[in-house]
Protein backbone atom coordinates (compact mmCIF):
# COMPACT_ATOMS: atom_id res chain seq x y z
CA UNK A 1 0.00 0.00 0.00
CA UNK A 2 1.43 3.36 -1.02
CA UNK A 3 1.05 5.96 1.71
CA UNK A 4 1.72 9.67 1.40
CA UNK A 5 5.23 10.61 2.45
CA UNK A 6 4.05 12.72 5.40
CA UNK A 7 1.92 9.86 6.74
CA UNK A 8 4.80 7.37 6.39
CA UNK A 9 7.08 9.76 8.27
CA UNK A 10 4.52 10.13 11.04
CA UNK A 11 4.12 6.34 11.38
CA UNK A 12 7.90 5.87 11.46
CA UNK A 13 8.21 8.41 14.26
CA UNK A 14 5.42 6.69 16.18
CA UNK A 15 7.19 3.33 15.81
CA UNK A 16 10.39 4.82 17.22
CA UNK A 17 8.67 6.37 20.23
CA UNK A 18 8.99 3.26 22.47
CA UNK A 19 12.74 3.15 21.74
CA UNK A 20 13.05 6.86 22.45
CA UNK A 21 11.21 6.38 25.73
CA UNK A 22 13.55 3.55 26.68
CA UNK A 23 16.57 5.69 25.94
CA UNK A 24 15.11 8.61 27.86
CA UNK A 25 14.74 6.65 31.09
CA UNK A 26 18.35 5.43 31.08
CA UNK A 27 19.63 6.77 34.37
CA UNK A 28 22.89 7.22 36.29
CA UNK A 29 23.00 3.54 37.28
CA UNK A 30 23.04 2.38 33.64
CA UNK A 31 26.36 1.90 31.88
CA UNK A 32 27.96 2.59 35.24
CA UNK A 33 31.61 2.35 36.21
CA UNK A 34 33.29 1.69 39.55
CA UNK A 35 36.89 2.85 39.79
CA UNK A 36 39.12 0.75 42.04
CA UNK A 37 42.09 3.02 42.92
CA UNK A 38 44.60 0.14 42.92
CA UNK A 39 45.65 -2.90 40.94
CA UNK A 40 43.21 -5.83 40.63
CA UNK A 41 42.83 -8.17 43.58
CA UNK A 42 42.96 -5.84 46.57
CA UNK A 43 40.42 -4.30 48.93
CA UNK A 44 39.33 -1.60 46.47
CA UNK A 45 38.69 -4.25 43.83
CA UNK A 46 36.66 -6.25 46.36
CA UNK A 47 34.61 -3.14 47.18
CA UNK A 48 33.82 -2.44 43.51
CA UNK A 49 32.94 -6.09 42.87
CA UNK A 50 30.47 -5.94 45.78
CA UNK A 51 28.76 -2.91 44.19
CA UNK A 52 28.72 -4.73 40.86
CA UNK A 53 27.01 -7.75 42.46
CA UNK A 54 24.49 -5.61 44.35
CA UNK A 55 23.43 -3.67 41.27
CA UNK A 56 23.10 -6.82 39.16
CA UNK A 57 21.34 -9.06 41.68
CA UNK A 58 18.84 -6.36 42.62
CA UNK A 59 18.24 -5.45 38.96
CA UNK A 60 19.05 -1.81 39.68
CA UNK A 61 20.72 -1.22 36.32
CA UNK A 62 20.07 -2.38 32.77
CA UNK A 63 23.63 -3.63 32.23
CA UNK A 64 26.52 -4.89 34.41
CA UNK A 65 28.65 -2.33 36.19
CA UNK A 66 32.14 -1.98 34.72
CA UNK A 67 35.12 -2.15 37.11
CA UNK A 68 38.24 -0.20 36.08
CA UNK A 69 41.57 0.23 37.86
CA UNK A 70 43.44 3.44 38.62
CA UNK A 71 46.30 2.65 41.03
CA UNK A 72 48.43 5.19 42.81
CA UNK A 73 48.87 6.59 46.32
CA UNK A 74 46.16 4.51 48.05
CA UNK A 75 43.53 6.43 46.13
CA UNK A 76 45.34 9.72 45.44
CA UNK A 77 45.54 9.34 41.64
CA UNK A 78 41.85 8.42 41.31
CA UNK A 79 40.77 11.20 43.70
CA UNK A 80 42.62 13.86 41.71
CA UNK A 81 41.37 12.48 38.38
CA UNK A 82 37.72 12.48 39.44
CA UNK A 83 37.78 15.92 41.07
CA UNK A 84 39.78 17.66 38.32
CA UNK A 85 38.83 15.81 35.14
CA UNK A 86 35.55 13.93 35.74
CA UNK A 87 33.69 15.96 38.40
CA UNK A 88 30.17 15.65 37.02
CA UNK A 89 29.95 12.06 35.74
CA UNK A 90 26.62 10.68 37.00
CA UNK A 91 27.43 7.02 36.35
CA UNK A 92 30.90 6.83 37.96
CA UNK A 93 31.58 5.81 41.57
CA UNK A 94 34.98 5.36 43.21
CA UNK A 95 35.94 2.97 46.01
CA UNK A 96 37.60 4.29 49.15
CA UNK A 97 38.70 2.97 52.53
CA UNK A 98 39.91 4.32 55.86
CA UNK A 99 43.40 4.20 54.32
CA UNK A 100 42.22 6.78 51.78
CA UNK A 101 40.91 9.00 54.59
CA UNK A 102 44.15 8.63 56.52
CA UNK A 103 46.13 9.81 53.50
CA UNK A 104 43.66 12.66 52.93
CA UNK A 105 44.15 13.67 56.56
CA UNK A 106 47.92 13.81 56.08
CA UNK A 107 47.59 15.93 52.94
CA UNK A 108 48.84 13.15 50.66
CA UNK A 109 46.13 13.74 48.04
CA UNK A 110 47.65 17.05 46.95
CA UNK A 111 45.56 20.20 46.88
CA UNK A 112 42.21 18.42 47.28
CA UNK A 113 40.57 17.80 50.63
CA UNK A 114 37.77 15.80 52.18
CA UNK A 115 35.07 18.26 51.03
CA UNK A 116 35.99 18.03 47.34
CA UNK A 117 33.89 14.93 46.54
CA UNK A 118 30.41 13.61 47.36
CA UNK A 119 30.53 10.72 49.84
CA UNK A 120 27.99 8.17 48.66
CA UNK A 121 27.75 4.91 50.61
CA UNK A 122 29.58 2.57 52.97
CA UNK A 123 29.04 -1.18 52.58
CA UNK A 124 30.66 -2.38 55.78
CA UNK A 125 33.77 -2.32 57.92
CA UNK A 126 36.65 -4.35 59.16
CA UNK A 127 38.53 -3.59 62.37
CA UNK A 128 42.12 -3.48 63.48
CA UNK A 129 43.46 -6.42 65.46
CA UNK A 130 46.57 -7.40 67.42
CA UNK A 131 47.74 -10.84 66.34
CA UNK A 132 50.45 -13.18 67.63
CA UNK A 133 51.52 -16.71 66.72
CA UNK A 134 49.65 -19.51 68.44
CA UNK A 135 52.43 -20.44 70.87
CA UNK A 136 53.30 -16.85 71.76
CA UNK A 137 53.95 -16.09 75.44
CA UNK A 138 51.62 -13.10 75.06
CA UNK A 139 48.13 -14.16 76.13
CA UNK A 140 46.50 -10.72 76.21
CA UNK A 141 47.01 -7.12 75.15
CA UNK A 142 48.03 -6.38 78.74
CA UNK A 143 50.95 -8.81 78.37
CA UNK A 144 52.21 -6.96 75.28
CA UNK A 145 51.77 -3.59 77.00
CA UNK A 146 53.68 -4.74 80.10
CA UNK A 147 56.73 -5.80 78.07
CA UNK A 148 56.57 -2.65 75.93
CA UNK A 149 56.55 -0.50 79.05
CA UNK A 150 59.52 -2.37 80.50
CA UNK A 151 61.56 -2.26 77.27
CA UNK A 152 60.03 -1.10 73.95
CA UNK A 153 62.81 -2.80 71.96
CA UNK A 154 61.73 -6.26 73.15
CA UNK A 155 58.53 -6.25 71.09
CA UNK A 156 58.89 -6.15 67.31
CA UNK A 157 55.72 -5.16 65.46
CA UNK A 158 55.23 -5.90 61.79
CA UNK A 159 52.55 -5.28 59.18
CA UNK A 160 51.86 -4.64 55.52
CA UNK A 161 52.41 -0.89 55.52
CA UNK A 162 55.05 1.76 56.08
CA UNK A 163 55.24 4.43 58.78
CA UNK A 164 52.03 6.47 58.76
CA UNK A 165 49.93 3.67 57.23
CA UNK A 166 46.86 2.15 58.90
CA UNK A 167 48.77 -0.87 60.16
CA UNK A 168 51.55 1.32 61.56
CA UNK A 169 48.87 3.43 63.27
CA UNK A 170 47.49 0.33 65.01
CA UNK A 171 50.93 -0.53 66.37
CA UNK A 172 51.57 3.10 67.35
CA UNK A 173 48.26 3.31 69.21
CA UNK A 174 49.10 0.09 71.06
CA UNK A 175 52.48 1.49 72.09
CA UNK A 176 50.96 4.80 73.16
CA UNK A 177 48.26 3.06 75.20
CA UNK A 178 51.07 1.22 77.00
CA UNK A 179 52.67 4.57 77.87
CA UNK A 180 55.44 4.25 75.28
CA UNK A 181 56.43 6.86 72.69
CA UNK A 182 55.56 5.28 69.30
CA UNK A 183 58.90 6.51 67.95
CA UNK A 184 60.62 4.15 70.38
CA UNK A 185 58.80 1.03 69.15
CA UNK A 186 60.31 -1.36 66.66
CA UNK A 187 58.28 -1.78 63.46
CA UNK A 188 59.03 -3.79 60.32
CA UNK A 189 57.16 -2.93 57.13
CA UNK A 190 56.19 -5.70 54.70
CA UNK A 191 54.63 -5.67 51.23
CA UNK A 192 51.39 -7.13 52.53
CA UNK A 193 49.64 -9.02 55.29
CA UNK A 194 50.69 -12.42 53.96
CA UNK A 195 54.38 -11.58 54.34
CA UNK A 196 53.77 -10.23 57.85
CA UNK A 197 52.02 -13.46 58.93
CA UNK A 198 54.92 -15.51 57.54
CA UNK A 199 57.38 -13.35 59.48
CA UNK A 200 55.26 -13.77 62.61
CA UNK A 201 55.31 -17.56 62.31
CA UNK A 202 59.08 -17.49 61.72
CA UNK A 203 59.68 -15.45 64.86
CA UNK A 204 61.06 -12.44 62.97
CA UNK A 205 58.36 -10.26 64.52
CA UNK A 206 56.41 -10.84 67.74
CA UNK A 207 53.21 -8.91 67.00
CA UNK A 208 51.27 -8.35 63.79
CA UNK A 209 49.03 -5.26 63.77
CA UNK A 210 46.56 -6.35 61.12
CA UNK A 211 42.85 -6.71 60.41
CA UNK A 212 40.22 -8.82 62.15
CA UNK A 213 38.63 -10.27 59.01
CA UNK A 214 42.01 -11.23 57.58
CA UNK A 215 42.95 -12.94 60.86
CA UNK A 216 39.65 -14.86 60.93
CA UNK A 217 40.27 -16.08 57.37
CA UNK A 218 43.82 -17.17 58.27
CA UNK A 219 42.64 -19.04 61.38
CA UNK A 220 39.90 -20.77 59.38
CA UNK A 221 42.57 -21.90 56.91
CA UNK A 222 44.58 -23.44 59.74
CA UNK A 223 47.28 -20.78 60.18
CA UNK A 224 48.65 -21.08 63.75
CA UNK A 225 47.91 -17.54 65.00
CA UNK A 226 45.88 -16.02 67.85
CA UNK A 227 44.07 -12.69 68.08
CA UNK A 228 44.71 -10.90 71.37
CA UNK A 229 42.39 -7.95 70.80
CA UNK A 230 40.10 -6.36 68.25
CA UNK A 231 39.94 -2.58 67.86
CA UNK A 232 36.14 -2.33 67.81
CA UNK A 233 33.77 -0.83 70.38
CA UNK A 234 31.95 -4.14 70.87
CA UNK A 235 32.96 -7.75 70.32
CA UNK A 236 32.69 -8.91 66.74
CA UNK A 237 30.24 -11.60 65.63
CA UNK A 238 31.27 -14.93 64.18
CA UNK A 239 34.62 -16.63 64.52
CA UNK A 240 36.20 -13.91 66.67
CA UNK A 241 33.27 -13.61 69.09
CA UNK A 242 35.43 -14.78 72.02
CA UNK A 243 38.19 -12.24 71.37
CA UNK A 244 37.99 -9.28 73.77
CA UNK A 245 38.15 -5.72 72.53
CA UNK A 246 41.09 -3.50 73.45
CA UNK A 247 38.65 -1.40 75.50
CA UNK A 248 37.63 -4.46 77.54
CA UNK A 249 41.30 -4.90 78.42
CA UNK A 250 41.68 -1.31 79.58
CA UNK A 251 43.05 0.31 76.40
CA UNK A 252 41.02 3.03 74.69
CA UNK A 253 41.75 1.99 71.11
CA UNK A 254 39.24 1.83 68.27
CA UNK A 255 40.14 1.44 64.59
CA UNK A 256 37.28 0.75 62.18
CA UNK A 257 38.27 0.20 58.54
CA UNK A 258 35.37 1.43 56.45
CA UNK A 259 34.81 0.47 52.81
CA UNK A 260 32.61 2.50 50.50
CA UNK A 261 32.25 4.90 47.56
CA UNK A 262 32.30 8.55 46.59
CA UNK A 263 31.30 10.50 43.47
CA UNK A 264 32.53 13.63 41.71
CA UNK A 265 31.82 17.05 43.28
CA UNK A 266 29.57 18.27 40.44
CA UNK A 267 27.28 15.24 40.16
CA UNK A 268 23.68 16.49 40.08
CA UNK A 269 21.56 15.99 43.21
CA UNK A 270 19.02 13.90 41.31
CA UNK A 271 21.71 11.46 40.13
CA UNK A 272 23.42 11.34 43.53
CA UNK A 273 20.07 10.66 45.21
CA UNK A 274 19.31 7.88 42.71
CA UNK A 275 22.56 6.14 43.68
CA UNK A 276 21.85 6.67 47.38
CA UNK A 277 18.38 5.14 47.06
CA UNK A 278 19.79 2.20 45.09
CA UNK A 279 22.38 1.39 47.75
CA UNK A 280 19.82 1.78 50.54
CA UNK A 281 17.50 -0.66 48.78
CA UNK A 282 20.26 -3.19 48.05
CA UNK A 283 21.77 -3.05 51.54
CA UNK A 284 18.39 -3.75 53.15
CA UNK A 285 18.18 -7.24 51.63
CA UNK A 286 19.14 -10.53 53.33
CA UNK A 287 21.32 -11.31 50.31
CA UNK A 288 23.48 -8.28 51.12
CA UNK A 289 24.10 -9.47 54.68
CA UNK A 290 25.29 -12.80 53.26
CA UNK A 291 27.49 -11.08 50.65
CA UNK A 292 29.06 -8.84 53.29
CA UNK A 293 29.86 -11.82 55.50
CA UNK A 294 31.36 -13.72 52.55
CA UNK A 295 33.63 -10.73 51.84
CA UNK A 296 34.84 -10.61 55.46
CA UNK A 297 33.12 -7.36 56.39
CA UNK A 298 31.16 -6.48 59.51
CA UNK A 299 27.95 -4.39 59.65
CA UNK A 300 28.36 -0.65 58.97
CA UNK A 301 25.98 0.79 56.40
CA UNK A 302 25.93 4.54 55.85
CA UNK A 303 24.71 6.66 52.94
CA UNK A 304 24.57 10.31 51.92
CA UNK A 305 24.61 12.84 54.77
CA UNK A 306 25.33 10.20 57.43
CA UNK A 307 28.41 9.02 55.58
CA UNK A 308 29.53 12.59 54.88
CA UNK A 309 29.45 13.37 58.61
CA UNK A 310 31.30 10.14 59.45
CA UNK A 311 34.02 10.72 56.85
CA UNK A 312 34.68 14.32 57.84
CA UNK A 313 34.73 13.54 61.55
CA UNK A 314 37.17 10.65 61.14
CA UNK A 315 39.42 12.51 58.72
CA UNK A 316 39.69 15.33 61.26
CA UNK A 317 40.51 12.77 63.97
CA UNK A 318 43.14 11.14 61.75
CA UNK A 319 44.83 14.50 61.12
CA UNK A 320 44.94 15.23 64.83
CA UNK A 321 46.20 11.74 65.60
CA UNK A 322 48.89 11.88 62.92
CA UNK A 323 50.20 15.16 64.38
CA UNK A 324 50.16 13.70 67.90
CA UNK A 325 52.18 10.70 66.71
CA UNK A 326 54.82 12.92 65.11
CA UNK A 327 53.86 12.39 61.47
CA UNK A 328 54.14 15.18 58.92
CA UNK A 329 50.72 16.58 58.08
CA UNK A 330 50.75 18.64 54.90
CA UNK A 331 48.26 21.49 54.94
Amino acid sequence: MNLPLTLRAALTCAALLPLASTLAVAGPLDKSECIAPAKPGGGFDLTCKMAQTLMQENKLSSDPMRVTYMPGGIGAVAYNAVVAQRPGEPNTIVAFSSGSLLNLAQGKFGKYGVSDVRWLAALGADYGAIIVKKDSPYKSLKDVAAVLKQDPTKVVFGAGGTVGSQDWMKAALTARAAGVNPRAMRFVAFEGGGEAVTALQGGHIQVYSGDAAEAATQIQAGTPIRVLAVFSDQRLPGQLANVPTAKEQGFDISWPIIRGFYMGPKVADADFNAWTAAFQKAMATPAFAKLREERGLFPMTLTGVELDVYVKRHTHQYAKLAAELGLVVNK
